[in-house]
């Protein structure tokens, strides 16, 4: 039976409608499946080094977009996430030894695939002392040092809240500091039940005052259940701790084992919202069904590779 979730209209008064989720998607969720010499092309380099990304792993949709644009999230750290977030579809359990050897193919890949701006991410480590960052170091200096003029994102887990593995990472001198908030704080304890709201908000305010020159990202996913008061406070929330960067976009089950879709947020919603949140201060917003958090990732800021 299809799921059955009460609507929450943003700025609207119906509150007691219902509609079927997951039967069908509207129209603007609809995507080409991928392909093209581009995209195959990425696939090859990325199972011939052995690499992950989280384009694959959690099914983004846009990854036919973006492969044939030659962009890619890679995820390192494995493929086994140490948590289990309701609407994620990274495999969960206990994770292999690690792999001391990725930064350098990360770099490999980076610059076989010719990329201008490398966007990386991974899976929490709860198990490891520094939660991964020395990995995600490695990573950062590896592509300084055989692509230097690469704009480099890195989009990081909330490291247990252990300020030393944050420093780790920012001492290596990303362009981007990534942390998604994911969702608002009355829903954390089922979409991301071991994530902290405050804790998540200190470690982004802390990058910032590391390192000023680093822009701060984050974002949210809509669709959960959130209501409209309950978004802009966690847009207010971000700017009141150095965030910079926003990505809104729609959550989207996984499989039938994730949270369902409490609602379908149209285009016209996500303009809104983009407006709101760059009346806040915002320096870039992207904000649509579609965005997660590395779409368009080149272009959100001058970053190292346009600065020449």
């Amino acid at each position: 039976m299809a799921d059955v979730a009460p609507i929450k209209f943003y700025g609207r008064s119906k509150r007691n409608a219902v509609v079927p989720i997951d039967t069908r998607r509207p129209d603007w969720l609809r995507v080409r499946l991928p392909g093209g010499q581009n995209y195959s092309e990425l696939k090859g380099i990325m199972r011939g080094l052995d690499l992950h990304t989280v384009c694959e792993e959690a099914r983004c949709p846009n990854i036919g977009e973006c492969w044939n644009a030659r962009t890619a999230t890679f995820m390192i750290l494995g493929d086994t996430c140490t948590r289990a977030c309701g609407f994620c579809a990274v495999k969960t359990g206990r994770p292999g030894v690690l792999d001391l050897g990725e930064p350098i193919r990360v770099a490999e890949a980076v610059e076989r695939m010719g990329l201008k701006h490398a966007v990386i991410t991974s899976v929490n480590r709860d198990e490891l002392e520094d939660g991964g960052a020395a990995i995600f170091a490695g990573t950062i200096r590896q592509i300084r040092k055989r692509i230097p003029q690469c704009g480099i994102e890195v989009l990081i887990p909330d490291f247990m809240g252990d300020e030393a593995a944050l420093a780790t990472v920012m001492r290596a001198r990303p362009d981007i500091l990534n942390h998604n908030i994911e969702t608002v704080p009355s829903l954390y304890p089922q979409v991301r039940p071991k994530g902290r709201y405050p804790r998540s908000l200190e470690l982004l305010q802390r990058a910032k005052r590391m390192d000023a020159t680093v822009y701060v990202k984050s974002g949210i996913m809509l669709g959960l259940g959130e209501e409209l008061d309950e978004v802009i406070q966690v847009f207010r929330d971000l700017r009141a701790h150095d965030v910079e960067i926003l990505t809104v976009g729609q959550y989207l089950r996984p499989t039938a084992n994730h949270l369902p879709i409490a609602r379908y947020v149209t285009p016209e919603e996500f303009a809104v919202l983009k407006v709101e949140a760059l009346k806040l201060g915002f320096r870039h917003v992207e904000s649509g069904p579609l965005v997660r958090s590395s779409y368009h990732a080149a272009s959100q800021v001058p970053a190292r590779a346009a600065a020449g």
